[in-house]
């Protein structure tokens, strides 16, 4: 009967005890086991930075994952939007009859509208008017009115130099026979092609503001006044010649 070797570690180390390596696996082997854990190494690492990088900068068809849900991700109703909640089928909430936000109770009606109870437009400014109320409403002016206005308050402002927009002059005989409360109600509600300012400047500031446009006029009355009884124009030629 023939006798069958076992194959195993044993016969692996018997195999190098005959090749002269004293049980021990030669330099080759020992070389080729190291490549073949450091190529594994490597491309198992190559894979990692692959998929990392594709996680942050690969372009997908299919939507994100969000590994850790936040605020960012949840169920949440966009303003002016549609509801199936809630009865009218509108998301955003009325508020309670009776109730009056704070800041939201406005007894002041001329403060507030420019005009009385009556609806006729106030005659003056309702609040005291001093150098620092001016120079307020000047600070306001040069943000919101000037680009259009200009400095002077002539209507030459940006727009009328580069795109010919017609602005009007706070000169003009038709706006000096204005109400302040007028001139209030314009710079709130807008007229012709100016747009409404009434959230970006406060109440408080569209009054400052209509006080610095009194000064404006009262200072470029004054002017022609001066000049008039001198003969000159008010761009400084003699009246009546041309520049």
């Amino acid at each position: 009967m023939t006798r069958l070797r076992r194959s195993g570690s044993g016969g692996q180390a018997r195999s190098l005890r005959r090749s002269g390596y004293g049980g021990q696996a030669p330099p080759f082997l020992k070389l080729w086991r190291t490549s073949r854990l450091g190529l594994l190494g490597a491309v198992a690492l190559s894979s990692v930075i692959a998929l990392a990088g594709c996680a942050r900068g690969c372009t997908s068809s299919r939507p994100p994952i969000h590994l850790n849900p936040s605020m960012d991700d949840q169920p949440k109703a966009a303003p002016q939007s549609a509801s199936t909640f809630f009865r009218n089928g509108a998301t955003m909430r009325e508020p309670v009859p009776g109730t009056v936000p704070i800041g939201g109770l406005k007894e002041d009606t001329i403060f507030y509208t420019g005009k009385d109870e009556d609806g006729q437009y106030a005659a003056t400014i309702p609040v005291p008017v001093n150098e620092a109320f001016v120079a307020r409403g000047r600070d306001r002016y040069g943000i919101y009115c000037e680009p259009c206005h200009d400095a002077r308050g002539d209507g030459k402002g940006i727009l009328f130099q580069r795109g010919n927009v017609p602005t009007a002059s706070f000169h003009d005989e038709k706006i000096l026979k204005y109400a302040d409360g007028e001139i209030f109600d314009v710079i709130t509600n807008g007229r012709g092609l100016m747009s409404a300012y009434r959230w970006p400047i406060p109440p408080s500031d569209r009054w400052a503001i209509v006080a610095y446009v009194r000064e404006l006029e009262r200072e470029r009355l004054s002017r022609q006044s001066a000049m008039g009884s001198t003969g000159a124009e008010p761009d400084g030629q003699p009246a009546g010649t041309t520049p």
